[in-house]
């Protein structure tokens, strides 16, 4: 299949649009065009994956860190980074990254953290505003039930686990038809009142294109009058982080070999045991010590997560205990995720898990 097929489909799954803004998700290098024969996936682009992808006939490379973080000025292949994208390039490697927007969305990295600890209920930490926005149009009344349902089945109108969401409210609308229209009601050169129903929904972002099109398709107008607003509302099942709940509650040393056994760790940094038992949790994969504040707010009684600095660990202040696991630990099941997404879709794609651990961090024990 071409390239752009599957970057749509994990596209839809974690939208580019929810990427923190510092982040360079999505395609580094490649065409969208480009048939597939294969993609490679790991935790992070360096150049032995790059040497594995040619020795197994994968010309896309998928990961969730990208390898191009920061601007490129040259491609001399000094430095690590320009040597992976070089190699790349060179053997016609495509090289996507999927990051902050997977760690955002409800069912993917800290939902795998959640899966692997066992938490129930398990709810976004810090949900994310600015992804939302209100669409208000006008429609006859009687068009109003089939133009809900087109713009319901392109996304829009989903809160939560509600779905097919509006607001809807009667009234008259009023116009004139000029010269060259065809009205679908009403006649060229005569004031027209016609019963209308003033439609509200709301849709992501990154929706708009497909539900403004499922709007002018599907409205019976020639002129299709409408508004869209952009919300600073939050979005419960997008942003960072997750808290959740043991289904029963155990000693913190029990939660700390809990955590060691089922993330697959060696060595857990921890806090000084608060005393209490631990219940409440909650997640970060990656650099989680910015969510510190919330995992408190939340009650949560442990924070797993990975580098926290020396004098950030006193910041827990004994109301909870951090857990940093490493930033390579936390985020290593990502890659078996992206295999399942992708599998799902395309059970007969020929996609692989990398053999090689790509942590660059080692512990002498």
């Amino acid at each position: 299949m071409r390239l752009a097929t599957l970057i749509k489909h994990l596209e839809e799954y974690a939208p580019l649009s929810y990427q923190e803004d510092y982040d360079n998700s999505g395609l580094l290098t490649g065409d969208v065009n480009q048939e597939i024969t294969g993609a490679l996936v790991a935790l992070d682009c360096i150049e032995e994956i790059v040497d594995e992808a040619i020795a197994k006939g994968c010309n896309l490379i998928i990961t969730h860190h990208p390898i191009v973080f920061k601007g490129l000025k040259k491609l001399t292949g000094r430095t690590y980074v320009e040597r992976v994208v070089l190699k790349a390039i060179k053997n016609n490697i495509a090289l996507y990254a999927i990051h902050t927007n997977l760690d955002s969305v409800h069912n993917g990295v800290n939902g795998v953290i959640c899966k692997r600890l066992g938490l129930q209920q398990p709810k976004i930490l810090q949900a994310r505003g600015g992804l939302l926005k209100k669409l208000v149009t006008f429609c006859p009344t009687a068009q109003a039930p089939q133009l809900r349902a087109a713009l319901f089945a392109a996304g829009a109108g989903n809160i939560s686990a509600y779905s097919d969401c509006s607001f809807n409210t009667e009234g008259t609308g009023t116009f004139k038809a000029g010269d060259g229209t065809q009205p679908f009601v009403g006649a060229q050169g005569i004031q027209h009142e016609e019963p209308e129903t003033r439609i509200e929904t709301i849709f992501y972002k990154h929706q708009e294109r497909q539900v403004l099109l499922a709007l002018l398709q599907n409205h019976p107008y020639e002129e299709v009058a409408y508004d869209i607003y952009a919300l600073e509302n939050t979005s419960a099942n997008v942003g960072s982080g997750m808290v959740g709940w043991l289904e029963e509650e155990m000693e913190a040393s029990e939660f700390l070999s809990l955590v060691k056994s089922r993330m697959n760790v060696s060595v857990i940094r921890h806090t000084r045991q608060t005393g209490r038992k631990i219940k409440k949790v909650a997640v970060c994969g990656g650099s989680g010590s910015f969510l510190l504040s919330q995992a408190i707010a939340a009650g949560a009684d442990a924070f797993v997560t990975a580098d926290f600095k020396y004098h950030e660990f006193f910041d827990a202040d004994g109301k909870l205990i951090i857990a940093d696991i490493g930033h390579f630990e936390s985020e290593q099941f990502t890659s078996d995720l992206l295999i399942d997404i992708i599998r799902e879709k395309f059970p007969n794609f020929a996609i692989r898990l990398t053999e090689h651990n790509t942590n660059p961090i080692n512990y002498f024990i």
